[in-house]
């Protein structure tokens, strides 16, 4: 039996590069973050994991442009569980409409979990953001799942102690400010060159 004739049968089973069945990307909006991601930009149809024991270090700024460009095409951005509210009119600075994003507080890990994975998996949401999402590699696996099926972008945001583990996740990177700006580690990428970028937000 040849190579071809295995991959052939229906019952072998082919991962998909990037979580997308067309290995799309969102441009990150930061050239030179790009440069070194898989396919050159934020993976869509995929989990993206932020790692950080801080907030307001820019985080927001680094995916708002990916944001904005992917609200433009008339899908939900769903927040669940924001450290702080955000602010509509910085929303509507950065080209996010406050009138396309939704919030959800829910009060337990478990339904922190199910309401990101009904995000991604809807269809109706373009990106997914969540923080305090101490899941465990089970429940990565369900989100980055859930995200191929709902072609979404899925940002979670989560404390550095996570890079340890292992994630399905399409794409791990860690956050650090520093005084020239936001130090991205690129901790897995499929495919990238991986690396530090230093994006003078």
């Amino acid at each position: 039996m040849s190579l071809d004739d295995v991959l052939s049968d229906p019952r072998v089973f082919r991962p998909r590069r990037l979580g997308s069945p067309s290995g799309a990307v969102q441009a990150t909006g930061f050239a030179a973050l790009d440069a070194r991601l898989s396919g050159g930009g934020w993976p869509k149809g995929a989990l993206t994991e932020l790692l950080s024991d801080e907030t307001g270090i820019g985080e927001l700024r680094l995916v708002m442009p990916a944001l904005s460009a992917l609200a433009g095409q008339g899908r939900w951005v769903v927040w669940v569980s924001p450290p702080h509210l955000p602010y509509p009119p910085a929303l509507s600075a950065a080209g996010l409409e406050p009138s396309q994003c939704l919030i959800v507080q829910p009060r337990t890990r478990e339904d922190r979990v199910w309401a990101v994975e009904q995000g991604l998996r809807s269809g109706a949401c373009a990106a997914v953001l969540a923080w305090r999402c101490n899941a465990a590699s089970r429940h990565v696996r369900r989100l980055q799942l859930a995200a191929e099926a709902g072609d979404a972008l899925g940002l979670i945001f989560r404390p550095l102690s996570a890079a340890v583990q292992r994630s399905p996740a399409a794409l791990r990177l860690s956050l650090l400010a520093s005084p020239d700006g936001l130090v991205v580690d690129i901790l897995k990428s499929r495919g990238g060159p991986g690396g530090k970028v230093v994006l003078p937000l």
